[in-house]
């Protein structure tokens, strides 16, 4: 499996990235220490590549339209959108890690938990950047624990924050007049309903969160999680989640035989109608979908009563990027608050901001307050009093290769 691929280059990197005493290149050294005019020139006429989770095609066209044409307009620098899962470009950067590459094809990266944990910890990102940008200086609560720490690992000034997330469900409200507030009434409810319900499979991260989420309820919550991971104790701490996820099986979709590969499989059986619910990470996601007539009207959001997981996604730079100067000006344009307020909207993407709405000026307040979120999505206080942190970051590849063990076995996908 990849996550042990992971362990095993890791552990080279670090080795090699230990043995190592090189100093950074005079021109990383020259960023860290320039003014921004003088980064702002340097990257200007050139193109910095993006590598990002593709799986959204909304995300993806507002990051080709949106994005492209005010860095172009802007700065005249060419962003390149290249898909790729977190785990592929983080298992691209070992490599490069491992072999000491100096020009590598990666400028700038979505990216968070676990993964950036796996890169920091084989010293494969770039930085601290953060504070050469001006719109992180002044736009981000610095010290706020959802930017401070990512899955409970310190930043540090290596990654900055693109937007953040809250666990949602999505169901059709002509079909399902009482939706499952908990994971013991999802249980009731899927057996009520044989077929209508699935999950992706780990470790896609929807797939991912919703074990997490159904974990916090049936075996242990976030507070039970410390960042040393004890393996024997978290074996027996998990057992409840996997007789939980095993219980439920055989009146999935499919009988549990089969796991949709990802998100965008999720969402297609539940547009087809095959089941009646689907879930992401993104509250105001679904209003945007049901406008543009991806979803039935009748879709509805809601969360569960105990809350449900948030956490932050974020922007970085790896150690090797050939263009540091344009991926930081990139990364500040995506800091600033006409960029958040345009991916707010449910329309192009439906991200919650990730800069801090208290800091910005009175006028991109009341845009962001002027935004209609449609009738699928929650008051933001709701979700405010329903959201629940994150575990560390060491825990979820641990979970993830567990479910396979105990949940999914091998099944066909």
């Amino acid at each position: 499996m990849f996550k042990r691929y992971i362990c095993i280059i890791l552990a080279l990197a670090v080795l090699i990235s230990g043995c190592s005493t090189s100093a950074k290149p005079a021109e990383q050294q020259d960023l860290l220490t320039s003014d921004w005019e003088t980064i702002v020139s340097t990257a200007e006429g050139t193109t910095v590549n993006f590598y990002m989770w593709g799986g959204d095609e909304r995300i993806n066209k507002w990051v080709d339209t949106y994005v492209s044409s005010n860095m172009k307009e802007k700065y005249n620098i060419s962003v390149n959108r290249v898909p790729m899962d977190a785990a592929e470009f983080i298992n691209k950067l070992l490599g490069e890690r491992q072999v000491n590459r100096e020009n590598g094809s990666i400028d700038l990266l979505w990216i968070n938990g676990e993964n950036f944990k796996t890169a920091r910890e084989a010293d494969m990102l770039w930085g601290p950047f953060a504070e050469k940008l001006p719109n992180f200086n002044k736009y981000v609560e610095k010290e706020a624990p959802d930017v401070a720490f990512d899955f409970g690992y310190p930043v540090n000034g290596y990654e900055v924050p693109y937007g953040k997330a809250q666990f949602v469900f999505t169901y059709d409200s002509a079909k399902v007049a009482n939706p499952p507030k908990s994971a013991e009434e999802l249980l009731q409810w899927v057996k009520d309903n044989p077929g209508k319900f699935t999950y992706p499979q780990a470790p896609d991260f929807t797939g991912s969160v919703f074990i997490r989420q159904v974990m916090y309820e049936v075996a242990a919550g976030y507070e039970s999680f410390p960042e040393e991971i004890d393996e024997q104790r978290l074996e027996g701490q998990l057992e409840p989640l996997w007789e939980y996820l095993n219980e439920l099986k055989p009146y999935l979709w499919r009988k549990g035989e089969t796991y949709p590969p990802d998100l965008a499989v999720l969402d297609q059986l539940y547009a087809d109608g095959e089941i009646l619910m689907t879930m992401c990470y993104h509250p105001t996601r679904t209003a945007g979908l049901v406008e543009q007539g991806l979803f039935p009207k009748t879709s509805q959001t809601m969360v569960w009563e105990k809350g449900t997981i948030g956490n932050t996604h974020f922007l970085a730079i790896p150690f090797n990027a050939s263009n540091k100067a344009g991926a930081m000006v990139v990364a500040d344009f995506l800091e600033s608050p006409e960029a958040q307020i345009s991916k707010y909207d449910p329309l192009k993407w439906g991200d919650l901001l990730g800069i801090d709405i208290n800091k910005m000026e009175k006028e991109y307040q009341d845009q962001v307050a002027d935004i209609p979120l449609g009738e699928a999505s929650l008051p933001a206080s709701v979700l405010a009093a329903h959201r629940v942190p994150e575990i560390p970051a060491g825990y979820i590849p641990w979970i993830e290769e567990a479910w396979y063990k105990e949940v999914a076995r091998g099944v066909g996908n």
